[in-house]
């Protein structure tokens, strides 16, 4: 299981996915162009020491990213506000790729056309979305349940 963060805008957001990343076991890729530099202080300092743990592998673009796909086919489930599954109905398989968007813009038609599933995490209503790095946490901690992960 890989979660890939789509265009990231918040370097404090990677750390934070690098860091959760690790807890469950997941590896962690991000697609580029983000807002600061993949080496900034600040992703490095949430992430701790968990960057050794889910060390993460950025791609030039959308395509780089799906070139990589060829030689490890995965599904793509992406996490967005619009989907019309929850992400409890949802069932997960251990090579699912969890996608997520921008925390600006979410991510490009394109990719949202490339998905296979489109699923959304319940919220109270009038809350109009998690953290990208939260949602994405919740939705490793609730694939890995349905899994029966154990460590």
């Amino acid at each position: 299981m890989r979660i890939v963060l789509v265009e990231p805008d918040i370097p404090q957001n990677v750390g934070a996915a690098i860091r959760a990343a690790a807890c469950f076991g997941a590896s962690v890729e991000i697609i580029e162009p983000c807002g600061f530099p993949l080496d900034s202080r600040e992703i490095r300092r949430v992430a701790m020491d968990y960057g050794l743990l889910a060390p993460p592998l950025a791609h030039s673009g959308w395509r780089a990213f799906q070139e990589g796909l060829k030689s490890e086919p995965s599904r793509l489930v992406l996490l967005t506000t619009k989907g019309a599954e929850s992400l409890w109905d949802f069932r997960f398989a251990p090579d699912d790729t969890l996608l997520l968007g921008r925390e600006s813009a979410g991510v490009p038609e394109e990719i949202h056309a490339a998905a296979d599933a489109r699923i959304r995490i319940p919220m109270a209503e009038g809350a109009r979305s998690l953290n990208v790095a939260t949602a994405g946490a919740i939705a490793l901690a609730e694939a890995r349940r349905q899994l029966g992960w154990v460590v």
